[in-house]
């Protein structure tokens, strides 16, 4: 049993097919080389959705219908997802494309057209391969599955340069009735924390009303995919869903209760956990850094610094380098021209080889190089920043900056 402050929950193996009522599936159909690249996500019944999109003004015309169809409320009772192609920058005709893919799903899977999402993902400025997408939407419908195997297929096949599946499925208890929250993500590179960039899936077979699972949904974003980056780069394909389809029959949860919260803080761990793999998984990337402020004036504040450090290419090629320079870390945060005090600061480093604060009271502490450059060794370190601006804190993650980054990326199209 996980137990963190606010609930009792437990971690356990399914993925995205583990809360009842819900199949899926992950094929190889040609859009890419060999690699699966097709996935479906199925209720058997039509579930509540809720959904948080990317705030690029750029987005990709699968974003359209599908931002159409949740913020019309409508049930949603699939989701195909394709890798290996954008489908962004496309215009009308990749629109039209995208609402095909819908209809054919909805087709395949005997419901209604307007219940099906599609999305995409991979390389921007390329047709969907219509001839491949018509053939293989088909066939992987026949193969939807609520087996386990099912559910790693899909999670393989949203992936694009991720090097592992990222999945996650906990329990918990809501009067006497066992509750699932099971989700998938991909993301790899393009993340920054304005909605990240990825593709974020989560199903759950808990009874809820659509107006307190969009609230649960959506204030949880802004503490996990909102506070990660990798790049610093914002995508045109970025969402996130959460299917709710009631199959638990658990007692409707209607207000803001002990259920509510338990539901709540349940899905805030899921989510955490899924933004944080991202980081892991960034492209190239050796170390994850989770940054703390705390003493900020106000939550918006925290953030803002947060990211700044955490986005600072001179603060993540320093870490990559193992190098303990903490004047990057206070002038990306001078950098957002926020109202701080810097003479009130103080910075700390920590990972499993010890702790070790290098500024405080603006000025520098005489530290040990050596035992810094051995707290830095480790791939995953905090870095603590305390002000004495207010109460407000936040966490933030992010990746280092390698040389692997750039190889990557400048490769990415070959």
């Amino acid at each position: 049993m996980i137990t963190n402050n606010k609930q009792n929950f437990e971690i356990i193996t399914g993925g995205i097919t583990a809360p009842k009522g819900f199949q899926a599936a992950g094929k190889h159909i040609g859009i890419k080389k060999a690699k699966k690249d097709f996935a479906i996500i199925y209720s058997q019944v039509p579930a509540l959705a809720s959904g948080v999109f990317t705030k690029n003004i750029v987005k990709a015309p699968p974003l359209y219908w599908c931002e159409k169809l949740i913020n019309s409320g409508k049930k949603i009772q699939a989701i195909g997802i394709n890798s290996g192609n954008a489908n962004a920058c496309t215009g009308e005709k990749g629109y039209e494309n995208a609402v095909e893919c819908a209809k054919l799903l909805a087709y395949s899977l005997n419901i209604s057209e307007e219940s099906v999402l599609v999305t995409s993902t991979g390389v921007i400025g390329v047709y969907l391969p219509m001839d491949v997408m018509r053939k293989g939407i088909v066939e992987t419908a026949k193969t939807i599955s609520s087996d386990r195997d099912s559910a790693i297929d899909c999670a393989m096949a949203i992936m694009t340069t991720d090097t592992f599946t990222k999945e996650i499925t906990v329990k918990l208890d809501i009067d006497g009735v066992e509750v699932k929250i099971a989700g998938i993500a991909k993301g790899s590179g393009m993340i920054h924390p304005n909605m990240a960039t990825m593709l974020n899936f989560i199903t759950t077979d808990v009874n809820i009303e659509k107006e307190l699972l969009d609230k649960a949904f959506k204030s949880n974003i802004d503490d996990s995919f909102n506070m990660i980056t990798v790049d610093g780069e914002t995508s045109t394909n970025d969402m996130a869903i959460i299917l709710a389809n009631g199959c638990a029959n658990n007692e409707i949860i209607n207000k803001e209760d002990e259920n509510y919260v338990k539901f709540k803080n349940a899905l805030e761990f899921v989510l955490k956990y899924l933004a944080k793999s991202i980081v892991k998984d960034g492209e190239g990337a050796t170390k994850m850094i989770e940054c703390h402020i705390k003493g900020a004036k106000n939550k918006q504040d925290a953030r803002v610094l947060c990211k700044a450090i955490l986005n600072s290419n001179l603060v993540k090629t320093a870490f990559f380098g193992q190098d303990a320079n903490w004047g990057r870390i206070i002038s990306a945060m001078g950098a957002t021209c926020l109202d701080f005090d810097p003479t009130k600061a103080k910075i700390t480093f920590i990972s499993n080889q010890g702790e070790i604060t290098l500024f405080e009271n603006g000025a520098p502490i005489a530290f040990d190089e050596d035992f810094a450059f051995k707290i830095l060794s480790e791939n995953e370190i905090k870095v603590i920043v305390e002000l004495q601006d207010g109460d407000a804190k936040t966490i933030g993650w992010g990746s280092d900056l390698t040389y692997d980054y750039v190889k990557i990326n400048a490769e990415y199209r070959s």
